[in-house]
């Protein structure tokens, strides 16, 4: 059965999901921790996409990306694939592939979800009962969307800047909305959306998407077909 095709479109941001082969270590020391930043940066600039928000968990990467056109984030991928992989092999003497080849990605309809995916997105940490408080993870743009402290590697949404009209007002707002909780619900619609490569939005979105690509989107069915 051929693979689902992945879905980017210019200026839609994407939440992308990278896991280890077979849920391994990504992340050894935090010489590692850096290095995937350099090389994510590295690539975001050469292929215009943006970053908004992202977490790097032990075994697997969140990314909430916007690019320029539909090729961007592909290449981001492959070049983080191809430099950190070797890296990380040079550096502890190991071979073959790091991470999972099929790395996870879902259109986000940025009026409807687009601060919901930034939540879940640096509130990964906590659902892994590694910290109590987003603040408490080094590893995630949280410290820079709420203003604790600057990331050259971020650049944020224009929805962003519309939650205040100075800087601090901003870091303000969004620092409260993490006094909401993530509903249950909001959290299985964003992960079934990452984990089938779906849009993350409603029956007007996917409907926006489908005309862009000229063609349907649908969950892809488990099991063998039908006869």
């Amino acid at each position: 059965m051929p693979r689902k095709p992945r879905v980017f479109l210019p200026s839609v941001p994407c939440h992308v999901i990278s896991r280890g082969n077979n849920r391994d270590v990504c992340f050894y020391t935090d010489q590692d921790y850096f290095f995937y930043l350099e090389c994510l940066y590295d690539a975001c600039s050469r292929n215009d996409v943006l970053l908004h928000a992202y977490v790097l968990m032990t075994n697997h990467v969140h990314l909430l990306l916007n690019p320029s056109d539909e090729i961007g984030i592909p290449k981001v991928m492959q070049s983080i694939g191809r430099r950190y992989v070797q890296y990380i092999n040079m550096r502890y003497r190991r071979s073959g592939t790091l991470f999972e080849g099929r790395y996870k990605s879902s259109l986000v309809d940025a009026e409807q979800y687009l601060f919901s995916c930034y939540r879940y997105i640096e509130l990964n940490p906590i659902r892994a009962n590694m910290v109590e408080h987003p603040l408490d993870y080094r590893w995630s743009s949280y410290h820079s969307n709420a203003g604790v402290k600057r990331n050259k590697f971020i650049t944020p949404h224009e929805l962003y800047r519309s939650l205040g009209m100075t800087e601090t007002h901003r870091h303000e707002a969004y620092r409260e909305l993490f006094s909401i909780e993530l509903g249950k619900e909001l959290v299985h619609d964003i992960q079934r959306a990452s984990t089938f490569s779906m849009p993350l939005g409603g029956s007007c979105f996917q409907a926006q998407i489908e005309e862009a690509l000229g063609r349907k989107l649908g969950y892809a069915k488990r099991g063998r077909p039908s006869k």
